[in-house]
Parts: C-alpha cells; sequence; structure tokens
C-alpha cells in the first residue's frame, strides 16, 4: 500500500511571486500575512495577503500531485491497469491543479504591480525612539484596549484584549507621539477604546512614510501603513 503525500493544510507554501512581494512591501511573507491576520494592513495590502494566500493553497496543490505522481511511479506498487487508471487520475488532478495555481498567480500579480509602482521609499523605520517597554504596550494595544478610570481611586489605566495592563503614563506618552487615539465620546469608567493611529500602526509593522517635499498628495491605494514622524 502506498503512502500518499503529507502537506500540513496550514503550511505555507513557496510561490514564485515571495521575492517580488518581499521586495514591494520590505517585509517577509510571514510578517504579512501575521499583520493580515491582526487587521494592521490596509485595504492593498490586505488584498495582496489574501492573494498570496488563495496562491500558495493552490500551489500545496501542485505539490501534492506532483508528490503522488512520483510515488505511483517509483516502483512500490506493482505494474497493472489499477496502477494505470491511478496515474491517469493523478494527472488529471494535476493539470487541474496547475491551471487553479495559475489562475491564482494571475490575480495575485495584478493586485501586485500597483504595489511595487508606488512602493515608498524606506527610511528609518517609524518608532524608533520608543524603549521596549513601550513598543511592547503599543503591540498589546494593537489588539483592542480600553482606558479606564477607577470610581473611587480616580487612578486611569488602559486595558488590553490580552489582558494586559498598561500605565497611564506610557499610555500618555503613546498619545502625546500620535501612536495612540481614544474615543471621548464614552465614559471613563465604562472605558474610552483605544486604537492605534496610522502612525502607530506603522510603527508596529515598521514602516515609514518617505519625506514630504511639497503638500502631501493622496494617500496612493495600496501603499503600506506610513507613518507621521514620532517623538
Amino acid at each position: 500500500m502506498i503512502l500518499l503525500p503529507s502537506i500540513t493544510p496550514s503550511a505555507k507554501a513557496l510561490t514564485s511571486l515571495d521575492h517580488r512581494i518581499e521586495a514591494a512591501i520590505g517585509h517577509s511573507i510571514n510578517r504579512l500575512w501575521k499583520y493580515h491576520d491582526r487587521g494592521l494592513l490596509d485595504e492593498p495590502l490586505s488584498r495582496l495577503a489574501e492573494a498570496h494566500r488563495t496562491l500558495s493553497d493552490a500551489e500545496r496543490g501542485v505539490t501534492f500531485y506532483r508528490v503522488l505522481l512520483q510515488r505511483l511511479a517509483s516502483g512500490e506498487l506493482p505494474v497493472d491497469e489499477a496502477l494505470f487508471a491511478r496515474i491517469d487520475r493523478t494527472i488529471a488532478h494535476l493539470k487541474d491543479a496547475t491551471v487553479t495555481r495559475d489562475a491564482r498567480q494571475d490575480h495575485a500579480v495584478a493586485v501586485l504591480e500597483p504595489l511595487e509602482a508606488s512602493a515608498p521609499a524606506r527610511a528609518t523605520a517609524a518608532g524608533a525612539d520608543l524603549i521596549a517597554h513601550e513598543f511592547a504596550a503599543l503591540l498589546a494595544i494593537s489588539q483592542g484596549a480600553k482606558l479606564h478610570q477607577h470610581l473611587q481611586t480616580g487612578r486611569m489605566s488602559v486595558v488590553t484584549a490580552s489582558g494586559v495592563r498598561v500605565a497611564h503614563p506610557v499610555f500618555q506618552r503613546l498619545e502625546d507621539a500620535g501612536l495612540v487615539i481614544r474615543d471621548v465620546s464614552h465614559p471613563l469608567h465604562a472605558g474610552q477604546p483605544v486604537l492605534l493611529t496610522d502612525s502607530g500602526r506603522a510603527t508596529v509593522t515598521g514602516t515609514t512614510r518617505a519625506p514630504a517635499t511639497t503638500a502631501a498628495p493622496a494617500p496612493q491605494a495600496g501603499s503600506w501603513p506610513t507613518s507621521a514622524r514620532t517623538r
């Protein structure tokens, strides 16, 4: 009995576009996927992450049937009509998988090309002046957070969705730097939602805005999250 090739469904398969994507966004594919899962990307980059994931899935399908075909022809099974039938079916599946892969690759290229055309110049990483615990606080806030004021003591602190508490002075430094913003339409005792600004998201993802020389133009669709200069 021949064993089928084992491919973990959640594994990321390499694609022919990986190098181009990483060059355009200035980050690895792993970070692109991670930031997409955290909701830190703008719409064009989210489309790129989704297109790459579907392409990676299609590459896994091609690999599965190619490896299966190799095993069928390896000499492990007796050569008979049943083997010929299995080889024919596998070849048909491999052709279908290749057609799907090529179609998804074309789609990914269509999403990628505008990003390559408008890739911003890279400079020093945003938020480089943050010390370690401030950056850790910003990263925790990126998962969702609220600023609360204790009714009895009057003390304020930020509680993140993961349960991490951020001291109010640390939050104030992040707020003063323009990295976070709170929704003041909610009362403090009930909790004011705290969100990352564009600069905050760029700091977490490690990207920057190209220096402005004139009046800032309208944002180009598909640019990696940009940032204002931090303190």
